[in-house]
């Protein structure tokens, strides 16, 4: 027996019966390559944003509309796999006395749409399988892309994402609008303005009863939300709640997420809705037996200064609506759900001093446009928000207020939960997209910091109606 061989099997016998640790696939193994760094940069200034819209179901329409108000935006495609979806979209654009935009339809319109348009933009409003694919083909046709939320499935997807966007130098933003809710905006700014301290904790949340629109057959296109609450286990949709408390936090921007813990309670309702509904209709027999993901999932953050965060998750409970949005620092403590509350010590300060606050710190964005935002509607107004700010962006040449590193650090809590949540709450480590750049990279402007050269249409029609749309 050669020394190698058995300097090998010492080796081995002294690890026999202990546990050996090997990396989960969330570690950096898909990031180790030379990149460009994409937080803070400032594409060329496009004067006029060729857009295509991608999916015109639950919120395609509602892009549709929003975009359509805002000057130096024009739909250019329009694609769906339902080509009956397309055509209703061509009358968002010409019923306002817009030209149609060019139609695509089919599983793989989208494709044939990529390759024959020149495109500045491409906003996806897809299914959330779709939503990497097409964020990468879409940038490595040259457009920059615009992703509902979230922005990929995997670890690899949100890894593969980030290199793209590096290598073609194209932004690629989540559509996460409930950084543009308003008072999420304010309490951001008193963050900036160091009224809350050092933040020490902060919370996030998506409760919302989606019980009986995932189990309609005319809501989710095939029932595709349903069908992930059956393939994955964890916390599903966490970027609505982490994405504020992230920002607030100078997440990729001065600190960073280091790993989480996930721990899920079982389902108590799906499963047994699939039963209720199958002893009336036989179509529901494909969804009895199977297992359901938990009603409520818990995500504990811990970040690389010490600072904690906590996001759930729950879609099925009959319980009031929550993003929940807490901050806690130092000096200073809001909150919002039930309601908005601010306080400097143990009782929240009085609805006139909330107002003061409100004079005081409302970020610039939303004195500039937040009263046409609201006239615009999509969610009380954060949806156009959004919208307006990213055009501004591309035509002004600003940086974007969410990179490619924010769309996937809060998305990559999707199969990470899941991972922990498998490994009985075990810690499970969250990949630095940035690769080491969070230490340098400058928290995002709340001014408008050289745009506002872009706006809607200064006339709304009275009968305009907005197109909201549960998500």
């Amino acid at each position: 027996m050669d020394s190698n061989r058995r300097d090998f099997l010492k080796k081995a016998s002294l690890l026999s019966g202990v546990a050996i640790s090997l990396p989960s696939i969330n570690q950096d193994a898909f990031g180790a390559a030379p990149r460009f760094n994409m937080s803070g940069y400032a594409a060329p200034k496009i004067d006029k944003v060729r857009v295509a819209v991608i999916g015109l179901g639950m919120r395609g329409p509602g892009a549709v509309d929003r975009l359509s108000y805002i000057d130096g935006a024009e739909i250019v495609a329009l694609c769906d796999k339902h080509p009956e979806r397309v055509a209703k979209a061509q009358k968002i654009l010409t019923n306002k006395g817009l030209p149609e935009a060019k139609s695509y339809s089919g599983e793989d319109g989208w494709q044939a749409l990529l390759k024959e348009m020149e495109l500045d933009l491409v906003y996806i409003c897809t299914p959330w399988s779709y939503h990497a694919p097409m964020s990468i083909a879409a940038m490595k046709a040259g457009a920059h892309a615009a992703c509902e939320v979230p922005i990929g499935l995997t670890v690899k997807e949100c890894w593969d994402v980030v290199k793209t966007s590096e290598e073609t130098k194209k932004h690629c933003m989540m559509l996460e609008n409930c950084c543009y809710d308003f008072f999420e905006m304010l309490t951001l700014n008193m963050v900036r303005q160091g009224m809350f301290g050092e933040l020490v904790h902060a919370e996030g949340a998506y409760i919302h009863d989606l019980l009986e629109l995932n189990f309609n057959k005319n809501g989710y296109d095939n029932m595709w939300r349903l069908r992930e609450n059956i393939k994955m286990n964890g916390n599903l949709y966490p970027t609505h709640g982490i994405g504020p408390i992230a920002q607030c936090l100078n997440i990729n921007r001065g600190d960073r997420m280091t790993h989480l813990v996930a721990m899920q309670s079982n389902d108590f309702m799906m499963a047994d809705r699939a039963r209720e509904l199958a002893a009336e209709d036989s179509f529901y027999q494909q969804f009895v037996g199977k297992k359901y993901r938990g009603n409520m999932d818990t995500t504990l953050i811990k970040t690389e200064k010490g600072k904690t965060m906590m996001v759930q998750h729950d879609v099925t409970s009959p319980r009031p609506y929550s993003r929940i949005h807490l901050l806690s620092g130092t000096k200073g403590f809001a909150q919002k759900y039930p309601k908005e509350g601010i306080a400097f010590g143990h009782s929240f300060v009085k609805e006139e001093q909330l107002k003061e606050l409100y004079e005081k710190y409302t970020p610039e964005l939303i004195r500039f446009i937040g009263e046409k935002a609201k006239a615009v509607g999509g969610h009380g107004g954060m949806d156009f928000m959004m919208d307006w700010r990213l055009i501004d962006c591309l035509r002004n040449g600003l940086p974007l207020d969410q990179d490619v590193y924010d769309g996937a650090s809060w998305s990559v809590i999707v199969p990470l939960s899941c991972e922990s949540v498998a490994k009985n709450s075990r810690t499970v480590t969250i990949p630095d997209f940035t690769r080491g750049a969070w230490r340098s990279n400058k928290p995002h402007d709340l001014t408008l910091n050289g745009g506002g050269n872009t706006g809607i249409r200064p006339k709304i029609s009275k009968d305009q109606k907005n197109q909201l749309k549960v998500d």
